[in-house]
């Protein structure tokens, strides 16, 4: 059984476009996933739907298989952790922790019990007598953390809790927040970021959303699946971009031929010819047709110039500029007409600006993208760059 099931939801405020719309999602038991996408698609206010901290304009919510459009937020059975803190400045940590079960009416006996066993989950034994002004960003996002686990949800509903903490922490705070959702074997999880990081590291199912001019035409999720499935199989031409740091290169071309085992594509920007060998799978693809070549900076590689010259999978670029991240370097490529592209080097890369380089495509890598965005599926052997 799905913990969480959202079918045909949409919501709208007055006569505004809908912030989101025709949203069909099934999360299942003690499944963590994450709600993803740029600002302004709808994600917290997706979460605060399944919350109850928001109405549905349109469709319907069930947790635990059970309806829940008209149920208080109090009786779903679910617990929320903020982005801000919202910890009760007078109060300890142990009071703040135990509030909810306080208010709940629950045995002073029971609410000890479990705040002494949140807290050792959380690494706060020490810490319960203090005040939140005593403690650092992420021991008072782990009280937060807190509050929600005594109360023994079916689901935890997280709303970007580690915007406000600096890079150290959220990554501690990150291995901490999955290691508590694997101890949890049956609540499940849902989570709001606009950091991909988080997403692919912490997801089992990312949920992507899109916003803007896109939701008036399609439904918001532009794509659900397992982290790996929209970084090496994306939708649209707004996951591949979306998923993905740095982003995935495009280069505009057209279809200059088709034959039983072949697509041929002419760049735009260059004239180069691009034969991506196999057959459309998905559907048929026309001469002339205008379409989007895809590739991610690490399958855009660089080879010796006496290796380039005998093959005809290499590009010639000249080096713009190199980020040197220690374990890799990112070395963006001059573009005629369009955005640099960006190849991975190794860190150790003797690679600096103005160089003249060849790079190799890696065969299987490459996405075709149609006019609209979505993806064209090709069973694909090999790459040819002429």
């Amino acid at each position: 059984m799905s913990a969480i099931s959202l079918r045909q939801v949409s919501k709208q405020y007055g006569q505004h476009a809908p912030v989101l719309r025709d949203v069909e999602l099934e999360i299942g038991e003690h499944e963590f996933c994450v709600f993803l996408g740029p600002s302004g698609c709808g994600k917290s206010t997706l979460l605060r739907m399944i919350a109850g901290l928001e109405e549905l304009t349109t469709g319907e919510l069930r947790i635990g298989g059970q309806r829940m459009n008209e149920t208080p937020p109090s009786e779903r059975g679910v617990a929320m952790v903020f982005q801000s803190y919202a910890l009760f400045p007078h109060m300890s940590v142990f009071d703040n922790i135990g509030f909810g079960l306080r208010i709940a009416g629950v045995a002073k006996d029971d609410i000890r019990r479990r705040v002494v066993e949140a807290a050792r989950t959380l690494q706060l034994e020490g810490l319960l007598e203090r005040k939140p002004r005593e403690l650092s960003g992420g021991q008072r996002q782990r009280v937060a953390i807190g509050r929600a686990i005594v109360r023994e949800p079916n689901v935890f509903l997280f709303d970007e809790p580690l915007s406000n903490l600096d890079a150290a922490l959220r990554g501690q705070t990150r291995i901490e927040i999955a290691r508590l959702h694997a101890r949890f074997h049956s609540a499940s999880s849902v989570y709001v970021t606009h950091d991909q990081v988080e997403a692919m590291t912490l997801a089992d199912k990312i949920v992507l959303l899109r916003a803007g001019d896109e939701q008036a035409r399609l439904g918001s999720i532009a794509q659900v699946g397992a982290p790996l499935d929209l970084y090496y199989r994306p939708a649209s031409l707004f996951v591949a971009g979306f998923i993905g740091s740095p982003r995935m290169n495009f280069l505009p071309a057209r279809v200059e031929s088709v034959s039983d085992g072949a697509v041929s594509l002419r760049l735009n920007d260059t004239g180069e010819q691009v034969v991506l060998a196999g057959r459309a799978s998905a559907r048929a693809i026309a001469v002339g047709e205008r379409v989007t070549l895809g590739i991610r900076p690490e399958h855009l590689v660089a080879a010796p110039a006496a290796r380039a010259e005998q093959s005809p999978l290499a590009i010639v670029r000249t080096v713009l500029l190199v980020e040197q991240l220690g374990e890799a370097a990112y070395v963006h490529l001059d573009q005629p007409g369009g955005t640099p592209l960006i190849a991975k080097a190794p860190g150790a890369s003797v690679l600096r600006p103005g160089d003249r380089q060849p790079f190799h495509f890696l065969a299987a890598s490459c996405h075709v993208f149609d006019a609209a965005g979505a993806a064209i599926a090709l069973d694909r052997e090999s790459l040819a760059v002429a």
